[in-house]
């Protein structure tokens, strides 16, 4: 017959320790199931391109700290060859903490970090002062005795590893928590190869736009041209920004900026077909810009798919008497900005026909302006002053606030410094284009 329970007398101790024991799986199981979803979460938003990899990695330590209770974590990754620690993640320093380290580089893979390097198996150590790979700490650093690490690993090779250290129970890490880690760090390697491969595309995508971006000719004289692109700041926007400036006959300087709609490789494949295309169409046809961009739509229409695109084409040439004439057609795009010969930047606005790829019967027209000589025009993409916090109206404002704050700067130093004080919040792609008319 089993011994009951006195009505009133306490259980055994050793039955408390078991429940406390058992509510504690009971809401590391909550936090597991948590950081499921929240793992699962960021997974979904690698794929959608919403955040970088620095935020992935974070998130995986911060993540993992909840899950064990402990103070501090970070996660380490590995260089190139395997062997170092390239990139250190620290999570859980305080202010204090962190302004006592200022100063001290971080770890690169020596000591108990270094054993996990070349030991890729999961470690737990009571007292890392005792163990015989402990290369102890820096000045300033935070008092440790517990290390819990796991390898993560990315298609068998190992990728860096996570750290954990001082439970904030003050018990060391026990097997339950080495078995969280180790399937945390399974699912979180996931994530992170995700992540990786996209920066990589998106690495790779931004140097084959910028390879597709022409070069401006080296002699265009007797005129003066220079130009400057940056690409979005949003996480894997690919844009479709894009400019060239060329000789023509009959003395005259053609000059384009355009942006095809769309942020992916599309968008950037498109970009170089149309600007091909005109290229073609201007030394072909002497005609003017508007005749130009009709002959483009069409051709662009009958035999391509390219999306929706903005354009901008002018002509610089003599005038009948004395000094230089513009005259340009816009499809959907900016007006240019004239920079005057004593520095005053005023836009040239004119109605602005429909952009290429909507509707090919409707007429373009051309607009003419008279140019003196030193004088400068300013082509660029609507990125340059797109805000989402003000109207397009008040960015042009401020572009033209410091264009004729730079005016006498050389048109190189001038055309970077609209793109590094652009008045937009980063969203789009950039593309300046100036041109300036011969000084006399």
């Amino acid at each position: 017959m089993s011994e009951r329970i006195q009505e009133g007398k306490p259980p055994p101790v050793s039955r408390l320790r078991l429940g406390t024991e058992l509510e504690r799986i009971a809401e590391q199981l909550k936090l597991l199931a948590r950081a499921q979803d929240e793992l699962h979460e960021l997974y979904e938003a690698v794929l959608s391109r919403e955040v970088e990899l620095s935020v992935v990695l974070e998130l995986i330590v911060s993540t993992a700290m909840e899950l064990v209770g402990a103070r501090y974590g970070a996660l380490g990754v590995l260089d190139a060859n395997g062997e170092n620690l390239a990139l250190f993640v620290p999570v859980g320093l305080s202010e204090q903490e962190r302004a006592d380290l200022a100063g001290v580089e971080h770890p690169r893979g020596r000591g108990l970090l270094g054993h996990l390097i070349t030991h890729p198996a999961p470690l737990r150590v009571d007292g890392i002062s005792g163990h015989p790979d402990s290369a102890g700490f820096p000045p300033g650093h935070p008092a440790m005795r517990t290390l819990l690490g796991a390898p993560i690993s990315i298609r068998g090779k190992i990728y860096g590893d996570l750290y954990l250290s001082e439970r904030r129970d003050g018990r060391p890490f026990d097997g339950r928590d080495e078995g969280l880690i180790v399937a945390l760090a399974g699912a979180a390697a996931l994530a992170i190869d995700d992540a990786r491969l996209y920066e990589q595309t998106r690495r790779d995508a931004e140097r084959f736009q910028r390879l597709l971006l022409p070069r401006l000719p080296d002699d265009l004289e007797p005129f003066e041209a220079a130009a400057a692109y940056s690409p979005a700041t949003t996480p894997g926007h690919v844009g479709g920004d894009w400019y060239d400036a060329l000789l023509v006959p009959e003395k005259a300087c053609a000059a384009v900026i355009g942006d095809v709609v769309g942020h992916d490789l599309q968008a950037a494949a498109a970009m170089a077909q149309t600007r091909n295309m005109l290229r073609a169409l201007l030394y072909d046809r002497r005609t003017s810009p508007s005749v130009v961009l009709t002959h483009l739509d069409r051709t662009l229409q009958a035999i391509t798919e390219n999306p929706v695109t903005t354009a901008c084409l002018a002509r610089i040439e003599p005038a009948p008497s004395a000094g230089w004439t513009l005259r340009w057609s816009t499809a959907g795009h900016p007006p240019p900005l004239l920079i005057t010969p004593d520095r005053w930047a005023r836009y040239l606005p004119a109605e602005p026909d429909l952009p290429l790829g909507i509707d090919t019967s409707r007429r373009r027209h051309d607009h003419t302006h008279p140019l003196p000589t030193d004088a400068t025009v300013v082509f660029f993409t609507d990125g340059l002053v797109e805000h989402r916090d003000h109207s397009f109206e008040v960015g042009l404002q401020r572009l033209a606030v410091i264009a004729t704050a730079h005016a006498n700067s050389p048109l190189a130093d001038l055309v970077h410094t609209l793109i590094d004080e652009h008045p937009s919040d980063g969203h789009d792609d950039m593309a300046v284009l100036a041109i300036r008319t011969p000084h006399t």
